[in-house]
């Protein structure tokens, strides 16, 4: 009976510490090289972060978080999240940055800590370049096309004195902002409305001589870098990058790869 019990007790040793030491290898395999960098993003946010055609990593953001890494001597890696836990990801520690597009908002700043912004996406207003229209006042009785479901198309339904101004009292809603640009370049329509960042890539893409943006908008935000909050060193680490790739013109020629404009937050603006 007691060699029972002993064993039995031997046994049961044998797998506490097992126990332990799997909880030990998983604890070191959790531990990130320091010179890594994990960025979250949504793979499907054209043209910010995404996977095209030929399977590969591509977007202004992603293009960007390299030269930001190559600055501040960090190997950047992508790991593609669901959007709706990017901020869950960032607390458990899974992703290092949310870099994909991020809006600064006062929920997120309650959850997050934000690098210095880098754009201000505004919700433009996009006209052909021989228009006559110049500012939303020229849209009455017009008609202006914005994606459905959209921020550009939630901007727009706040102004409810230009929607009711235009054509049938609404604006005509299309399932992408490539439909709504062909129906301008067609003259069905007389404007679109579309986040900028949206809307330059799809203007670069389709010739940029073809297109203006009016000076008149429906609101901005800045897009920033999301950092685990209380991570000071990697937030100073991160502005530092940004600073220096935007003062060596790195991201300007990223932007204009992308958009066809530099549209990047310069320093002091």
């Amino acid at each position: 009976m007691r060699k029972t019990v002993l064993n039995l007790l031997i046994w049961i040793l044998v797998i506490i510490i097992g126990f332990g030491l799997v909880h030990i290898l998983n604890q070191n395999n959790k531990k990130k090289d320091e010179n890594v960098l994990i960025v979250g993003y949504d793979d499907t946010f054209v043209p910010m972060g995404f996977i095209n055609n030929d399977g590969q990593v591509v977007g202004f953001d992603i293009d960007l978080a390299k030269a930001v890494g190559k600055e501040i001597h960090k190997e950047i890696k992508f790991q593609p999240i669901d959007w709706t836990m990017k901020e869950t990801e960032l607390r458990n520690g899974d992703i290092d940055l949310i870099w994909n597009g991020y809006s600064v908002t006062k929920e997120r700043e309650e959850q997050v800590d934000f690098s210095n912004p880098y754009i201000s996406d505004r919700q433009v207003i996009i006209v052909r370049s021989n228009s006559n229209i110049k500012d939303k006042n020229d849209f009455k009785d017009k008609k202006i096309g914005v994606q459905a479901a959209s921020s550009a198309s939630d901007a727009v339904m706040k102004d409810s004195g230009f929607v009711k101004s235009l054509s049938g009292g609404n604006f005509i809603s299309y399932q992408s902002n490539n439909d709504a640009l062909m129906d301008l370049d067609a003259g069905r329509i007389d404007g679109v409305v579309a986040d900028e960042v949206l809307a330059r890539y799809y203007m670069n893409a389709r010739g940029t001589d073809k297109y203006k943006v009016l000076n008149d908008n429906f609101g901005s935000e800045d897009f920033a870098v999301g950092i685990k909050k209380g991570n000071e060193k990697l937030k100073d680490e991160i502005n530092l990058g940004l600073k220096e790739v935007i003062s060596d013109g790195i991201a300007k020629k990223i932007s204009e790869k992308w958009f066809g404009k530099d549209i990047v937050i310069k320093e002091g603006e």
